[in-house]
């Protein structure tokens, strides 16, 4: 059974920083790509980062670019969101995405296995 579980969320004040684990069991992930994603209330969820499954490359919304960095440890089958410069609009639930192919750059949504979240919330 796969199971990817987010940890390290919490409350911040706007300027702080916060890092985003994602621990992934049942199966490896070392050759998929992986990524967060967010959902604000009342919002839809959108996307926040991805990185490729070699970790080569790296992909961000426009709204996180030089903000937040994402990475990954193979050997620990966990992703990573370092999120500094946090901003009130920021707070929403952030959820750890892997996708369920293999070589692959980009997390697909409809291919993805899904963490159950982690909250942040950024206080002005």
């Amino acid at each position: 059974q796969v199971q990817l579980v987010e940890s390290g969320g919490g409350l911040v004040q706007a300027g702080g920083s916060l890092r985003l684990s994602c621990v992934a069991s049942g199966r490896t992930f070392s050759r998929s790509a992986m990524g967060w994603f967010r959902q604000a209330p009342g919002k839809e969820r959108e996307f926040v980062a991805t990185i490729k499954w070699s970790g080569g490359s790296k992909y961000y919304a426009d709204f996180v670019k030089g903000r937040f960095t994402i990475s990954r440890d193979n050997a620990k089958n966990t992703v990573y969101l370092q999120m500094d410069r946090l901003k009130p609009e920021d707070t929403a639930v952030y959820y750890c995405a892997a996708d369920r192919r293999e070589n692959t750059a980009v997390v697909l949504t409809t291919a993805a296995y899904w963490g159950q979240g982690t909250q942040v919330t950024v206080s002005s």
